[in-house]
């Protein structure tokens, strides 16, 4: 089955991955974009995930000049994306007191997860518009429960996420009367690279009740999440906040 052509921003690993060997599975060519080179060591694993059958592309997130470039390679390969995951993001670069939060950290957080994320989305939506406006077509962005729950240590990246739900929602109000859906997943505490060196304290607070489903998420969960938006199963919830979370954001007493 041919579902059409999914480009996965940060897709050689973690979440990205996940949700790339979903949607492969479900139909989908895959095409990967994300910053290390081709021979680097994660993207030769992600690729040999994926069974050697997916494009991968060295891309910049931050480089808004380079977005065009990208989308023409992805089309003169597979042809018109059709569903676009705006997955690549960074973490913040140190952990440390709101009040002591550095210019250039902020920026450096921001100009990926955001700038980036936004003109990645125009350029996506740009050309989804020109396509036969009786085929579905997503937009997915990937942000975090940090989008709404506070973590005064990584402030610029809470505000990052919070800002990509809004962009999230303003791509789905553009965007519906042209068939296309645009949907945020918000998720929790997964097991990734960039989780890796706060196992321990997860660990614990897993143990302790923080999370109800009481596991760590895994990519896989973040991906299947993606696949039914993707083939337009949920097409009348376009806008819609998707937790995928363990229940994380429940609030509860």
């Amino acid at each position: 089955m041919d579902a059409g052509v999914a480009l996965i921003t940060g897709g050689q690993q973690g979440i990205g991955l996940g949700i790339a060997q979903a949607l492969q599975e479900a139909g989908f060519q895959i095409a990967i974009a994300s910053l290390p080179d081709a021979d680097a060591p994660e993207v030769a694993a992600g690729l040999a995930a994926l069974g050697g059958a997916a494009l991968y592309i060295p891309h910049d997130v931050s480089d808004l000049a380079a977005i065009p470039a990208l989308f023409d390679q992805v089309e003169a390969a597979l042809g018109p994306v059709t569903t676009f995951v705006n997955n690549a993001g960074v973490g913040a670069p140190v952990r440390g007191d709101l009040l002591h939060l550095k210019p250039e950290n902020w920026d450096f957080v921001q100009n990926i997860n955001l700038r980036g994320a936004f003109f990645l989305a125009q350029e996506a939506a740009r050309r989804m518009v020109t396509l036969d406006g009786a085929s579905y077509r997503s937009i997915s962005f990937v942000t975090s429960v940090s989008a709404e729950m506070a973590s005064p240590e990584r402030g610029e990246y809470c505000v990052s996420k919070a800002g990509a739900s809004m962009v999230a929602k303003l791509f789905a109000a553009r965007l519906a009367a042209e068939n296309i859906g645009v949907f945020e997943l918000r998720p929790g505490v997964i097991a990734t690279d960039m989780t890796a060196a706060v196992k321990g304290k997860y660990d614990a607070r897993i143990a302790d009740g923080l999370i109800p489903a009481a596991r760590w998420g895994q990519p896989g969960d973040i991906g299947q999440a993606v696949v039914p938006l993707a083939l337009g199963q949920m097409a009348y919830c376009s806008g819609s906040v998707i937790a995928v979370d363990g229940g994380l954001s429940i609030a509860r007493l």
